[in-house]
């Protein structure tokens, strides 16, 4: 058996991961696909990938992209979600912010610099005409830490995945203002640069498992009850969730990554795009 390192957040998105694990179809293949999540999210996936404390990631795409400009020496080597994510932009329940609009020249809470909260703060700045060079952040790691820092007033708000954070909205945690799209396909799968050049076969084997199991996976009866068990969601956002979401099984597309580079390099986030070939697997 191949044993072979691969890290997720622990959200709905990564399910067809855990059933191919539980269902034995990596080990099938002699591959022992050990899984590891990582609440913090992103920039700390980034930081493991660049340590090489894991071989695979599924991660978001802005984040990998600013970190490969910087020098990590990793590449995406498929597509995983083709469908934007949808960031809720959070206040505390008690807040007095009533409308994005009362967010400008407060503090974001963000699970660290490089992360997905951290560059959809930008994203967010400037779609609603703001000056980033004054955006401020407080780093509070994971969605507890914003829990803590919105509650007692350490930051304002904070943009975290709509329907991850939809219990704490229900249970009057936090206040929902508003969403924010990223404006491309949001999840990526991504290797170091060291698992390409040493197991080849071993992750197109790895790709071809997770693809049979995205392409099929809307059909399998029952999936949203799963899910909404799984990761204690209430089964009607489990089913709008499932209704905006595709998973895809190609690499992703040139003009896609171009976008985001440009998108990046607007904002100030990356010094100047670098060569697809030394993003794209």
């Amino acid at each position: 058996m191949k044993k072979v390192r691969i890290i997720g957040v622990p959200e709905h998105f990564n399910l067809p991961w855990h059933m191919a694990i539980e269902e034995g179809a990596f080990e099938e293949r002699g591959i022992d696909l050990e899984w590891t999540e990582v609440p913090e999210g992103t920039g700390k996936m980034c930081q493991m990938l660049q340590d090489n404390e894991t071989d695979l990631a599924i991660i978001l795409t802005e984040g990998l992209v600013k970190s490969i400009t910087e020098g990590n020496p990793s590449k995406i080597v498929q597509e995983y979600i083709s469908t934007p994510l949808q960031w809720g932009i959070h206040v505390g329940a008690k807040s007095e912010y009533q409308s994005i609009a009362d967010l400008k020249g407060t503090k974001a809470a963000i699970s660290r610099m490089g992360s997905g909260s951290h560059l959809m703060a930008f994203v967010n700045a400037q779609n609603e005409g703001w000056s980033t060079e004054t955006l401020q952040f407080e780093i509070i790691n994971n969605l507890q830490g914003a829990v803590t820092a919105l509650t007692e007033g350490t930051a304002d708000y904070f943009m975290w995945e709509h329907f991850t954070t939809k219990p704490l909205v229900d249970k009057v945690v936090f206040r929902r203002l508003g969403d924010c799209p990223t404006p491309w396909p949001c999840f990526v799968v991504a290797a170091t640069q060291k698992f390409i050049n040493e197991e080849e076969s071993i992750l197109r084997h790895i790709l071809e498992v997770i693809n049979n199991y995205t392409s099929e996976f809307k059909q399998i009866p029952s999936i949203g009850r799963s899910l909404a068990n799984r990761y204690e969601q209430q089964l009607e956002d489990i089913q709008e969730w499932l209704r905006i979401t595709q998973w895809s099984q190609k690499q992703l597309p040139e003009a896609t990554l171009t976008k985001v580079q440009d998108t990046l390099r607007e904002l100030n986030l990356i010094d100047k795009p670098i060569s697809l070939s030394k993003i794209l697997n």
